[in-house]
């Protein structure tokens, strides 16, 4: 890690400090296994405790924290301790970027457009008419298919796979392993398939005999759009459109393991967990929360700022800044109830088996 100044971070985090700000750390650690070139993280009272078990000269501490009394000879001012990780990693990551350079076994088409202060890495294919802004970095072994267009500040990291025509905004953030732009699961029989029956009926009318036919797909033509500010984690997957294109808004964060599938409207500002599925036409709104392992039905609407708990399945429309939890999902504060309910059912049918034989005890004597 390239060495900074305390002063160095408490300018990239807006923070106050205090100290000898000159002192230089050439990385960050817990504080009991700090040495004297780290900057200790002990943004919680528990960790200021354990200062004096590590060897550190700074660190970063709660606001009102005696940094003195902790033995250290300088120390930054933190009052949320989560956002002042976002700014120091960030900064940090920044520092640990690529230097611009495009490796020789990269294959890049000639009428593609590569901007300033780009990096290339080695085996990665760049197709034809694509558009790359500057500063932007393309790891190992990435493709990016014909017509593509990514904004300037990207990084994609190793096996990312971008799709024909996908245009993708400002600063955009692949993992390794995504893949944008990948055709929808999408299939249809020449005459109606057992499923659309059963969706039609409900499953009530099964009196036919079961026709084996052939599915046949429709091709997404559609396209990926995705706004500025996007990062999309390790092999989660965003489908093309069918005609429209799937819409990912500005500043929306998806983990790792997502399935986003064609002609989904993901709108801004949304975060999208590990696992979860989207299946589609689905539209969120702005600001929407996906839990872990949350899955959305087909063509379901989803207001803005939305949260849904882990492992969550969304069947019906969810209005505007409601949260829900549950299979299906339902208001969370009601489906918590029902459960807590559903745990006592054991105990009440035991008093009630008591309750019943206590009865008829009573009448036999009678």
């Amino acid at each position: 890690m390239t060495a900074h100044s305390v002063k160095d971070m408490a300018q990239a985090l807006s923070a106050h400090a205090e100290g000898d700000l000159s002192i230089v750390f050439k990385g960050v650690a817990e504080p009991a296994e700090a040495s004297t070139d780290d900057l200790a993280l002990a943004m919680a009272a528990e960790f200021v405790a354990s200062i004096p078990d590590g060897a550190a000269l700074a660190a970063i501490v709660p606001v009102g924290t005696d940094w003195q009394a902790a033995g250290l000879k300088a120390a930054i001012f933190v009052d949320r301790p989560r956002l002042a990780m976002a700014g120091l990693t960030g900064f940090l990551s920044q520092s640990a970027g690529a230097r611009p350079s495009i490796h020789p076994s990269a294959i890049i088409d000639p009428t593609a457009s590569i901007g300033a202060n780009c990096s290339v890495g080695p085996y990665s294919v760049i197709g034809a008419r694509v558009q790359i802004g500057e500063n932007s970095v393309i790891g190992s072994h990435v493709s990016i298919e014909d017509g593509a267009v990514i904004g300037a500040d990207a990084v994609l990291q190793s096996g990312a796979r971008i799709g024909r025509n996908v245009q993708i905004g400002a600063r955009f953030f692949a993992h390794s392993g995504v893949v944008i732009g990948s055709d929808g699961f999408s299939f249809v029989t020449p005459e109606p398939s057992v499923a659309e029956k059963a969706r039609k009926s409900l499953g009530k009318d099964s009196s036919e005999t079961p026709v084996d036919q052939d599915w046949l797909k429709i091709h997404s033509l559609g396209g990926v759009i995705i706004g500025n500010n996007v990062e999309v984690g390790a092999n989660s997957c965003i489908d093309a459109g069918t005609v429209r294109a799937t819409r990912i808004g500005e500043g929306t964060k998806i983990d790792d393991l997502v399935q986003v599938a064609h002609n989904v409207v993901v709108g801004t500002n949304c975060l999208l967990c590990g696992h979860v599925g989207i299946a589609g036409s689905a539209q969120l709104g702005n600001n929407v929360v996906l839990g872990g392992q949350v899955g959305v039905g087909d063509n379901i609407t989803i207001g803005d700022q939305v949260v849904a708990g882990g492992g969550s399945k969304i069947l019906s429309n969810v209005p505007k800044g409601r949260a829900v939890l549950g299979y299906p999902a339902t208001k969370m504060a009601g489906y918590i109830q029902s459960y807590k309910a559903l745990r006592r059912l054991p105990r009440l049918m035991r008093d009630f088996d008591a309750l019943q034989k206590s009865v008829s005890n009573k009448r036999d004597t009678d």
